[in-house]
Order: structure tokens, then sequence, then C-alpha cells
């Protein structure tokens, strides 16, 4: 018998805590836990209900979602479900150790059962804008006259840091994108069994056990200043 997933929401707004609750509740192996209203309430809550998965709204009064990550990733695994889209507060959540990034609007019903199943078992997972935004960080694409100059930079340095290969470069890209193992291969005219054992190296050379931590350190390696970091 499977145990089902334990959630939190934290949201400030209630109505939503109600939807995704009776949504999430509606799924077999998912069964809410508590809501909450800000991130205070959520590290409370989370202390005291252990769930496997969190999901995490950016702004909320008081305590707000990012101020609260750092915290709730050392209990559960975190999902940020939010209106935010900007491309700093994708990245800074990975950063963080976010397992994945949904906004609202941009999901089914059905796709949000699957991300938190995905975050769960350690896979990350993003809707289409999120997905862009992280995309777009690693291109440096806000800076077009810099981009291809950055874009050489950003892989030099992950060569010196984790010593991936040209191929692994363009997986590892694709994995941040927030691409299953099967859209990866048809992106790369490759077998599905290929990019399994591209990303076994890539993680093993990122000293990473999941998606969501190689993301990180793969984003990580961009930020300016920090081609050291580890």
């Amino acid at each position: 018998m499977v145990v089902p997933a334990r959630v939190l929401i934290a949201d400030a707004n209630p109505v939503v805590r109600a939807g995704l609750t009776a949504l999430l509740n509606e799924a077999p192996d998912i069964a809410v836990a508590a809501t909450a209203s800000d991130g205070r309430e959520a590290l409370q809550l989370t202390r005291l209900h252990a769930p496997d998965v969190i999901l995490l709204d950016v702004r909320m009064p008081g305590v707000d979602g990012i101020s609260a990550l750092p915290h709730l990733v050392q209990l559960a695994s975190v999902l940020m479900l939010t209106y935010s889209q900007e491309m700093e507060v994708v990245r800074e959540t990975l950063l963080l150790g976010a397992g994945g990034y949904l906004i609202h609007g941009e999901f089914t019903p059905d796709q949000l059962v699957a991300a938190v199943r995905d975050v769960r078992a350690g896979r990350a997972h993003f809707s289409p804008t999120a997905a862009s935004a992280v995309l777009t960080a690693l291109r440096a694409s806000s800076h077009p006259q810099r981009s291809v100059a950055q874009s050489m930079e950003h892989h030099r340095l992950n060569r010196l840091e984790f010593g991936l290969s040209s191929r692994e470069e363009e997986v590892m890209d694709l994995i941040a994108s927030g691409m299953s193992n099967q859209q990866i291969a048809a992106t790369c005219f490759i077998s599905e069994k290929t990019v399994k054992n591209h990303i076994n190296r890539i993680f093993a050379k990122l000293r990473s056990a999941t998606r969501s931590e190689a993301i990180a350190r793969w984003l990580g390696t961009a930020r300016p200043g920090m081609a050291g970091h580890g």
C-alpha cells in the first residue's frame, strides 16, 4: 500500500489554500496535512506535521516565501507555487533549494498533482514561464550584446569547476529548463537510456543526488564572482 505524500500549503490567500486543498485531496496518493498563511506559520506547522512536500508562495505578509525557504528545505521538499514570474525570483528560489517552480494559470490540476509527485521523488518540475526564466538566466539574454560571451564564460567556468563534456553541458542546460528525460532525448536525438547515462555522469560530477541539487549547483556557477562556488 502506497503511503500518501503529506503536503503543506503556504499561501496568504485563503481561497487559494482551500482550492488547492480540495484539488490535492482528490488524488489517492496525496493528503494535505496543514495550511499556512505566511512563512513563519509554515515553518511552525512543518515542524509539527512533518510534510513530505511544501507548496510555497513567494509573496506573503510577515515572513515571505523566500525568507522561509532556506529553513523549510532542510525539513521537506519545497515546490514554489506563486504568481511571481520574475527571472531573478525563480533563480533565487532554485539556488536556495526549491525543487520546482509553478506559476498560477500555467498548469492543470493533473499537472499540479504530477509536480507534487515529482518534487517528492527529487525530480525538478517547472511550468513554462519558470522554465523560460531558467533558460534566460543561463543564456544571459537580458544583455543580448553580451549573451554569447557570457554563455561561453558560463560553460568555461563549468568545465573548470565540474569537468562536464560539451554534450553533458547541453543535457544539463535542458535539465535546468525543466525537461523530462524523454524530452531531452527528443531534443538531442539520442535514446532515453543515453540520456540517463549522461545524467548519472552529470550528477556524479556535480556531486548531486537529485535534479534540484544539480540545477542549484549549475545555476550557482553562473552567478557573478561565484566561479569557485562548490
